[in-house]
């Protein structure tokens, strides 16, 4: 069976994306930071549905916890064939309102974590294994009011530009999948239940609607699959027209 290690999958976008991938017949390790219960309910969802799952903690922003992550996924696989890194955390601080320990703690699990994890398992992906890396649709827009974060995710787009070129020759493709507003539970907070921030959310997509976690599933999916064999160093765009 071949084995996909989805992080940050116990809820939201990357419950989705690890459900996905289970039903396209991976075994799908489940990664989670602290909600060991929310990962258990994803791998419940999955065992459900006639699929293979386990859970992993790790908190990507602590190198100890991304050594023992990759250690564990050694010992469960000889061979990981997807990799999603889908982990990370956001922050809404304008340039006069970040602090150097949250900016530093942004970059820790959205970009060092992400980087040395992958650069831990490659001796795992084979030859036409796949990597997908979450960004966000703030990688081609200005968007001052998540200055850092938005800065995170820049830097993983420039990561994945320079890991499919190193990799290409083995046919291992490496790509980004770009959410927009996506109603998931980080959102929920500013997002349900209000109907004017929901007319809001809609109205910065073309589709003018907020998105939904199977959508972005999907997408990983695709670029995940044999089919997008042709397909690297690409971003698959998944705000519904964000900012158009």
């Amino acid at each position: 069976m071949r084995t996909a290690l989805v992080t940050g999958a116990s809820r939201g976008i990357g419950r989705a994306i690890a459900l996905r991938l289970a039903r396209d017949g991976l075994r799908v390790a489940v990664n989670y930071a602290a909600d060991e219960a929310a990962a258990k309910e994803t791998v419940r969802l999955i065992e459900q549905d006639g699929g293979s799952a386990f859970a992993v903690q790790a908190d990507l922003g602590r190198q100890e916890d991304v050594h023992r992550l990759a250690e564990r996924v050694r010992g469960e696989a000889d061979v990981l064939d997807v990799l999603v890194n889908n982990a990370g955390i956001g922050r809404s601080s304008s340039i006069a309102e970040e602090t150097p320990e949250a900016y530093d703690r942004l970059f820790a699990v959205n970009v060092k974590g992400l980087f040395f994890l992958t650069q831990q398992l490659l001796p795992l992906i084979p030859d036409g294994g796949r990597i997908v890396n979450i960004t966000s649709g703030v990688v081609r827009i200005a968007f001052p009011e998540s200055i850092a974060y938005a800065m995170t995710k820049g830097a993983v787009q420039v990561f994945t530009l320079a890991l499919a070129k190193e990799l290409g020759p083995r046919g291992i493709t490496v790509n980004n999948v770009a959410p927009g507003i996506i109603d998931t539970d980080v959102n929920a907070g500013w997002l349900r239940g209000n109907p004017e921030a929901e007319a809001y959310a809609a109205s910065r997509h073309a589709v003018n609607r907020i998105g939904r976690v199977d959508e972005i599933a999907n997408a990983v999916a695709f670029v995940a699959s044999p089919e997008a064999s042709f397909i690297t160093g690409s971003t698959i765009d998944a705000t519904g027209g964000g900012n158009l």
